[in-house]
Formats: C-alpha cells, sequence, structure tokens
C-alpha cells in the first residue's frame, strides 16, 4: 500500500510534479526566510540601524541550526524516496524515526551551547560596542526557540518525503502569519524592541513545531511505529551523508559571514562608513539575497522525493529530463534577480528604515556589486542539490565545499587587503564565477552518465 502512494512520482508527467513538489517547497522556504526579513524591517522602523545591525551579528548563528536541521532532514528525505522508490518501507520508517531524534536531541545540546555562551559567540560573529546589548537580547530569545525551529526545519523536508509538500508549506506559512503578526505588537505596542521580535519569531517556531509533530503521528507513505525511533548507528551513516551539502552550504555561510562580519567591523572602521553602517548593509543585502536562494533551493530540494524515486526505479529519462528543466528554470529565476538588485537597490534598502545619505550610498554599491553574478549563484546552488538528490554526497559536498569555504573564506579575508572595504565587496561575485565553472563540469559528467544509464536501459528492454 505504501509503495502505491509513491507509485504516480514515476508515472505523472515530470513537469507537473515539479510544481506539485517545488512550488510548495518554496513557499515554506520564502516564508522561513520572511521571518529574519519581517524582524529587520520592523526593527529597522522601531528600534533603527542599530537593531538591525544587532539581528545581523545574530543571523549567523539562526543559520548554524538551520545547517543541522537541513543535514537531518534533507538526508533522511533524499534516503526515504529512495527507499521507497526501491519498496524498502521498513527502512524508510527507521529513518524517519532516527531523524526526529537527531533534531530533537541536538537542538536541546545547540540551544545550551548558545544559552551559556553567548558574549563570546556575539563578539566572535562581529558585534560592536554600539550593538551589543541589542544582540544580547536579541539572542537570548532566539536561543530559546532553537530547539523547536531545528525541529520544525528537520521535519519539513521529511514530510515532502512523505507525499505531502502542501502540509509542509502550510505548517511553515502558519508560523510565519503568527509572526508577521506579532512583531508589530511586541516591537511598537508593548514596546519590547528587538526582544520582542525575537519572541515573535520564537512564537511562529513553537506553531510549526507542534503541526509538524501532529503531523508526525498521521503519516502517510511512511508509517511509524516504536522500534522506528531507536537509533541506528549503520542506518545514520547511510542518509546523514545525503544531507551533508545541504549542512555545509549552510554552515559555510556561517563561517563566511563571521570572517565577513569581522572584515567588515575591521575596514569599515578605516572608511568614511564606519563600522556599523557596512556590517549592517550587508547584512540587509544578504537577507534579500536569502530571499532569492530560498527559491533557489525549494525548487531543487522540492525536486529530491521526485528524483530520489525515480533514480531508485530506474527511470534515468525522467531524472534527466529533471535536472535540465531545474537548471533552465534556475538560470531564469537568476536574471529576473539580478534585474531587480541591479535597478532597484535604492527601493530596496528603503524598505528597512531610512537613515543617512552614506548608509543609502553603501547599500546601492553593496547591492550591485557584491551581487552582480546571482545569475551563477542561482545555478551553482541548484547544481550542489540536484546531485545530493541523486544520492552523490561526495561531488555535492565537494562542489559546495569549493564554493562556500574554499573559495568564500580566503577571499573575503585575502581582497580587503588590496581592495579594502571594497575587496569585501569583490569576494562574493569572484567566488560564484569561479564555482560556475565546477559546476559545468560536474553536471556535464552528471549528464553523460545519465545517458549511459538510459541507453543500457534501451538495451535491456
Amino acid at each position: 500500500m505504501e509503495q502505491e502512494n509513491s507509485q504516480f512520482l514515476a508515472t505523472e508527467r515530470v513537469g507537473r510534479l515539479m510544481l506539485k513538489f517545488a512550488v510548495p517547497c518554496v513557499i515554506s522556504l520564502l516564508v522561513a526566510a520572511l521571518y529574519n526579513i519581517v524582524d529587520q524591517i520592523f526593527i529597522g522602523w522601531g528600534v533603527g540601524m542599530l537593531g538591525n545591525g544587532a539581528t545581523n551579528v545574530v543571523f549567523p548563528l539562526t543559520v548554524a541550526a538551520l545547517a543541522v536541521a537541513t543535514m537531518i532532514g534533507d538526508g533522511a528525505c533524499s534516503f526515504v524516496s529512495i527507499s521507497l522508490g526501491r519498496g524498502d518501507q521498513e527502512r524508510a520508517r527507521r529513518t524517519v524515526g532516527n531523524a526526529v531524534v537527531l533534531a530533537l536531541a541536538s537542538g536541546l545540546i545547540l540551544a545550551a551551547v548558545y544559552l551559556a555562551g553567548r558574549e563570546p559567540i556575539l563578539w566572535l560573529f562581529g558585534a560592536t560596542e554600539s550593538n551589543f546589548a541589542y544582540a544580547w537580547d536579541y539572542f537570548t530569545w532566539i536561543g530559546l526557540g532553537v530547539p523547536f525551529y531545528m525541529f520544525g526545519q528537520t521535519m519539513n523536508p521529511i514530510i515532502r518525503s512523505d507525499g505531502s509538500p502542501r502540509f509542509a508549506m502550510a505548517s511553515t506559512l502558519a508560523g510565519a502569519v503568527a509572526n508577521v503578526i506579532l512583531d508589530p505588537i511586541a516591537i511598537f505596542v508593548l514596546g519590547w524592541g528587538v526582544k520582542g521580535a525575537a519572541i515573535a519569531t520564537v512564537a511562529g517556531q513553537v506553531i510549526t513545531a507542534a503541526l509538524s509533530l501532529w503531523y508526525l503521528c498521521r503519516m502517510k507513505a511512511v508509517r511509524l511505529d516504536r522500534p522506528s525511533f531507536s537509533l541506528r548507528p549503520s542506518l545514520m551513516a547511510k542518509f546523514i551523508p545525503l544531507g551533508f551539502c545541504s549542512f555545509l552550504s549552510q554552515v559555510s555561510l556561517v563561517i563566511s559571514m563571521a570572517a565577513t562580519n569581522n572584515m567588515l567591523r575591521l575596514y569599515g572602521g578605516q572608511s568614511i562608513y564606519g563600522e556599523d553602517i557596512p556590517l549592517t548593509v550587508l547584512g540587509i543585502v544578504m537577507k534579500v539575497f536569502q530571499i532569492v536562494i530560498s527559491i533557489v533551493i525549494g525548487m531543487a530540494a522540492g525536486c529530491i522525493p521526485v528524483v530520489g524515486f525515480n533514480f531508485g526505479a530506474r527511470r534515468f529519462d525522467r531524472v534527466r529530463e529533471l535536472m535540465w528543466r531545474l537548471l533552465t528554470a534556475e538560470f531564469i529565476l537568476g536574471v529576473a534577480a539580478f534585474a531587480v538588485v541591479e535597478i532597484f537597490p535604492r527601493q530596496l534598502i528603503g524598505l528597512f528604515g531610512s537613515e543617512s545619505e552614506l548608509y543609502e550610498q553603501f547599500a546601492v554599491l553593496t547591492f550591485r556589486i557584491y551581487l552582480c553574478l546571482i545569475i551563477l549563484a542561482c545555478v551553482n546552488k541548484a547544481a550542489f542539490i540536484f546531485l545530493q538528490s541523486l544520492g552523490k554526497p561526495v561531488q555535492s559536498t565537494l562542489l559546495s565545499l569549493f564554493r562556500e569555504v574554499i573559495l568564500s573564506v580566503p577571499l573575503v579575508m585575502l581582497l580587503p587587503r588590496k581592495f579594502g572595504l571594497m575587496g569585501v565587496l569583490y569576494s562574493m561575485p569572484v567566488s560564484d564565477a569561479v564555482a560556475f565553472v565546477a559546476s559545468v563540469v560536474i553536471i556535464a559528467q552528471t549528464d553523460r552518465q545519465l545517458k549511459r544509464e538510459i541507453a543500457a536501459g534501451r538495451k535491456e528492454g
């Protein structure tokens, strides 16, 4: 019966499946990205630049929690989809159960680490004397919400792999709506400032986690029982590497943002803009970029159950068609995003409050330079995730590692020595350009492999 519930993944038209799974996933991730955007907008108008600078210091720490959650959730999603494609329901059940236990345990551990080490952590991630008090208040409440956040983010891809992308979307949307409603109440009516924004965010995360728990008890294609929650190291060793690309792409962002924030503080202090303007502006630009990347990841990750099932069922013709449709769609998205950030940078920064002319001047420069190769960034990210969905964690991880750590971190630390503050802005497009060359090589190899599998299948038929 469980196999029959997923069989449509191998028979329904590829384009329709992409819409069915990718659109809800895109909306879910967009809504998740909007948690931070909404906080930034309300804090920008209610507290000001220093409040926004504080949330930018804390943002990488939220991403670190997301990195662990997506490693568990995306890995489980890929492995469950491949297992269902092969008709192995028992392994699919145990994968989901193990993922749930890992998410709960890691959430509690990370929250304890955050709350115990708040002061050194905030300085490490670029807090300044001016915004430290705001960052402390915001981080304290965000830290308390980490277990709920991680459980909800882990369950989202698992729910999609169970054939319910709409519920995954709805659970995230419900939390985001609560956040949007509570933010202005907490900030403006109750006068809680950045603390209020954090409390509103955590409240939304609790709602998403509660809905995810409700669904966990009512799964369709994967029926859980008590033995499903017994941890099996051999099983975890199989599904966690499939999510390692997702982990690496997120945690490398944490490393990159920590390095970037400290370079902004150092070289910004030597420029006409000072420490706080570059730190605040680049944080906002990254939040806007995160919206685009959420769509990119949503389109690619939404295809994981479809790709995984067809790969497991040896329908390589459908897998190849999905790959090229996905890359084409991501390229078109990149072109649209490029047009927006290059034409409307002043309007974009204006959403987050009004500051000085120097602030707006640096914002325009940052949007236009830092995101000038956003088209390539979109294609790169899609390539990384597609390889993950094929059960190729090594290639996927190496590509992501090359872009996010080997290129990004050294460049953001070295280029400012030659170009000053502008060197921080140049680091992003240079990293994307070099990584794109590597992505093209790996995708070409994957395409040739799929063609060989298709030809071999026709001979066998």
